[in-house]
């Protein structure tokens, strides 16, 4: 059976809380006793989890030399949790049956898993339902990206899909508005109206949104920028679109 690697002590505490059946063994840093690390420990002996002590190199090599592991890492089963194009609509049908406005975060060619995992973060704080994103040209739910989520990626669906364009129809035949992140948009997100069902569009870093992916958006929108930058991090920007999308919605 094939395995993969859950790291960083958000992430592997939401693994071990949603789907404890799939960690086979938990690797800890030896020596490292403080209440966070013991917390997890105490999750692992509760599910009867093999857990061992290792040093800081070896965990580095676990995770393929990134160092930021916190000290803690989790050897599960390969099951991430991606979903495809049927789930989405099965969301759709689902949020239409309960009166709810859907609320998307679309991720166009983002490419760095530490912002795919931000993104992420932001997005589940913010309540979005799911974030989705092309197969191709995309990070993906990578390890890093999960553990950059805190958490995030183990409760919000990411939905993977093999047409982006087609899928941003697909929304707006469900009566979805899809408003593209752009900095020349005329438009600003103040002067946006962002309440009803929304798919959020944010592009890759530096290149922005993807022509045919613009053409498919029924508004852009950009932030306003005051000072001598020009751009955000695309992670950054798409915390503030999305919680002005909150404030909206909440007024």
């Amino acid at each position: 059976m094939s395995t993969e690697i859950v790291y960083g002590l958000h992430a592997v505490q939401a693994l071990l809380k949603s789907a404890p059946q799939q960690v086979h063994e938990l690797l800890l840093l030896r020596g490292r006793k403080d209440q966070r690390l013991k917390k997890i420990l105490g999750q692992a002996e509760k599910n009867h989890i093999a857990v061992r002590f290792a040093d800081r190199r070896t965990l580095d090599e676990k995770v393929g030399g990134d160092g930021n592991h916190q000290g803690v890492v989790a050897v599960c089963e390969a099951q991430t949790k991606v979903f495809d194009e049927r789930f989405l609509e099965e969301l759709l049908q689902q949020l239409e049956v309960k009166g709810e406005a859907p609320f998307l975060l679309v991720l166009d060619g983002v490419t760095d898993p530490h912002n795919i995992g931000a993104c992420l973060r932001s997005a589940e704080a913010a309540g979005v339902h799911a974030v989705i994103a092309p197969k191709d040209k995309s990070a993906g739910l990578t390890p890093t990206a999960r553990k950059v989520a805190c958490g995030a990626a183990e409760v919000l669906p990411f939905v993977s899909v093999t047409n982006l364009a087609r899928t941003l129809q697909m929304l707006q035949r469900a009566g979805v508005w899809i408003f593209g992140a752009a900095g020349e948009a005329e438009q600003d997100i103040y002067q946006s109206q962002l309440t009803g069902p929304l798919a959020l569009v944010m592009g890759a870093e530096g290149t922005g949104l993807r022509r045919l992916t613009r053409e498919h958006c029924d508004h852009l929108i950009k932030i306003p920028m005051a000072g001598e930058v020009s751009s955000l991090n695309v992670s950054v920007a798409t915390g503030v679109c999305l919680f002005e999308a909150v404030r909206q919605r909440a007024g």
